[in-house]
């Protein structure tokens, strides 16, 4: 029997053309001190400037666009440690729909504002003791709501997969693309994409050190779950791949590095005096895997995608001013 993947270019294909008008096409920024540095062409797809300041906006709008009026007129729900969240708030205030929005009690101040500022409604609990799935699980049953997870859908790897798309349209040829790993979902649909496009592309993805739970299910040939992690890039402490996401991940990904948090901040660092942006830390990681060297045989023409740069100005500081 034909295995059929769950989701194809055509669906990347599909999902760019739903966003188109609606999601930003974000620039693509190069630095020839960072080309120096690295050794290498590297290609910035910058999607801090997308909508909400992250690559998110691009999925959850590929998901909740395609629900039909009676299932928006009830409303979505979701679980994010911050960028999802606002995503989902934004693309159901566009769509005439609303959100409720399951976060942890320590995602930072300023996702938490702005998901709330887009009119959902915040439910919070502890990301150490409590179950998001199934919190997010029970309350969209108890209240008809649809469930649209950060990545653990068909529709949002596809509009993830949608920035990775772009930029091989904009720049062309590239020998590698590098993205940072979460759950799973913006590497899965950079691979669909670029694996698609150009099938000898190496699809590199990046993971703090304390949160390695990628690199070790692709090693171990199955998911496998870690403690919850303590890192400075929250948009990255997942415990354990998506079982949608690992099952492309496995497939299409060639390699999975790590970096260390003072890595992370140096490359921030970086970020803002070079290019002159505002960057998160799980955004800036890929960019610390080049500027460490974690990366071994660089590809000579390299895509990365700075997934976003939702960080307030206090947290910024205290992480990049010493």
């Amino acid at each position: 029997m034909t295995h059929t993947p769950p989701v194809t270019l055509d669906d990347v294909r599909d999902a760019a053309a739903r966003l188109e008008g609606v999601a930003h096409r974000t620039p693509v920024l190069r630095s020839g001190t960072l080309d120096e540095r690295v050794g290498a062409e590297v290609f910035l797809k910058c999607e801090n400037f997308q909508r909400i300041g992250a690559f998110k906006f691009r999925g959850a709008y590929n998901a909740i666009s395609r629900l039909p009026d009676a299932q928006l007129a009830k409303g979505i729900a979701t679980y994010s440690s911050g960028n999802h969240a606002q995503a989902v708030a934004l693309a159901a205030r566009e769509l005439g729909s609303s959100a409720v929005i399951v976060m942890p009690e320590d995602t930072p101040r300023s996702k938490r504002e702005a998901a709330a500022g887009y009119g959902a409604e915040i439910v919070t609990y502890d990301r150490y003791t409590g179950d998001r799935v199934a919190i997010g699980e029970s309350l969209a049953a108890d209240r008809g709501l649809a469930l649209v997870p950060p990545y653990e859908h068909p529709h949002v790897i596809a509009g993830q997969g949608t920035a990775a798309f772009e930029l091989l349209e904009d720049v062309g040829e590239l020998d590698g693309v590098m993205t940072p790993v979460g759950g799973g979902g913006l590497i899965a649909g950079s691979a669909i994409a670029a694996k698609g496009l150009r099938p000898d592309i190496r699809v590199i993805g990046v993971e703090p050190e304390a949160g390695d739970d990628t690199r070790r299910s692709l090693r171990a040939g199955r998911r496998v779950s870690i403690p919850v992690p303590r890192t400075i890039a929250d948009g990255q402490a997942a415990e354990i791949p998506g079982e949608l996401t690992f099952s492309v991940n496995r497939r299409l990904v060639d390699d999975i590095v790590v970096v260390s948090d003072d890595e992370i901040r140096a490359a921030m660092r970086f970020l803002f005096e070079r290019l002159k942006i505002v960057v998160e830390p799980s955004g800036a990681s890929a960019v610390a895997a080049l500027l460490a060297g974690r990366v071994e045989g660089v590809p000579a023409r390299v895509g990365v995608i700075v997934s976003g740069g939702n960080i307030d100005v206090g947290r910024f500081a205290e992480l990049c001013g010493g």
